[in-house]
């Protein structure tokens, strides 16, 4: 018994280790594209900042990108190869959404963190990557997979293909308005009146996104308003619950990126200032540079005519400086008094 007792005691304690490790990364998932080298892996997870096995590790190939994305995204960018990295942590409650991204030259961290609360992601830290500069919308995949496997739950069809939908249009609209700031405060501005929409016709609905629009100074075309519509319109068919949950997120989404704008014009503007300011000064700075050196032209030529007036003045003239005769000719020496004869000059 007491044998059996310490086999146990000691199958436990082997045990203990592994099972500490495993739970380490319990709330963590890298998810990497299927078509990766070893070396580009190893990349991808120096760019996370996180050592390979301390975490759980799926990848996503291109036909579930295909799968995902197809009908919403043109083909030929989904492409026939997956590369876009995803590491994700789950944050407590309340905490927000926290988004890096590297290589990723299309989308931004604040298209990310829109399209994510439309599809019932938050709270989550995220960074994306890639080996080489692609456009980011394919990390959509690995990101639902890795908050599926991390959660257990499962997001729905529509909640996906409409956060898919919203960052392809909060992109477009960037593009088109020259700012990503911008077009995702529009956009999550847009969401908070989810509430409300369904009791407004097409015509009030679009006069309220233009409203929305000239508060970020911004004129949208007949064309930009008709797609955002569409989109409420969409957003409409989710349940009562999750229409006033993304209303609500959307709503501090659009005050949190309105506060980083305003921010980040006040410190444009200060800029603009101190270059002006700078540029004054260092004109001003030329002038009297200028104005100094005159000064010390004049004051160093008057000195010169007032020293040679006294070198003048007291008979102490320049002594006349020696010339060399020209190149070939001979010198000769003075004539000494009479009778000495002429001595040449070796």
């Amino acid at each position: 018994m007491k044998r059996a007792f310490c086999l146990i005691l000691a199958a436990l304690l082997l045990c203990t280790p592994l099972t500490v490790s495993a739970l380490s990364g319990v709330n963590e998932r890298v998810v990497l594209g299927a078509d990766l080298s070893e070396d580009q892996i190893a990349k991808i997870y120096e760019d996370f900042g996180v050592e390979r096995g301390s975490m759980r590790e799926l990848t996503v190939s291109n036909a579930e990108e295909h799968e995902v994305l197809g009908g919403l995204l043109d083909e030929s960018a989904i492409g026939s190869a997956s590369y876009s990295c995803v590491y994700m942590k789950l944050l407590s409650e309340g905490s927000g959404s926290r988004i890096l991204r590297h290589n990723i030259d299309w989308c931004t961290e604040e298209m990310y963190g829109s399209a994510l609360s439309t599809a019932g992601i938050e709270d989550v830290s995220i960074v994306v990557s890639a080996p080489f500069p692609v456009s980011g919308t394919c990390a959509l995949v690995g990101i639902y997979k890795a908050y599926e496997d991390i959660t257990g739950e499962t997001l729905s069809r529509e909640a996906r293909e409409l956060g898919v939908e919203q960052l392809l249009l909060t992109g477009k609209l960037a593009e088109e308005i020259g700012s990503s700031y911008d077009a995702a405060g529009i956009v999550d501005a847009v969401k908070a009146l989810l509430q409300q929409t369904e009791g407004l016709s097409d015509e009030e609905l679009a006069s309220r996104i233009r409203a929305i629009a000239s508060d970020y100074r911004v004129s949208f075309n007949d064309a930009q308003i008709q797609q955002l519509l569409e989109l409420c319109r969409k957003l409409e068919g989710l349940s009562e619950q999750e229409l006033r949950e993304k209303a609500e997120e959307a709503r501090q989404a659009a005050e949190k990126l309105k506060g980083w704008k305003e921010k980040f014009d006040a410190a444009r503007g200060k800029w603009n200032t101190t270059r002006q300011r700078i540029g004054e000064f260092s004109r001003r700075l030329s002038e009297w540079g200028s104005g100094v050196k005159e000064s010390w032209n004049s004051f160093a030529g008057h000195t010169s005519e007032f020293w040679n007036w006294c070198r003048g003045f007291f008979g102490d003239e320049p002594a006349p400086e020696e010339t060399e005769p020209p190149a070939g000719t001979d010198r000769v020496a003075e004539v000494p008094p009479e009778g000495d004869g002429i001595i040449p000059v070796e």
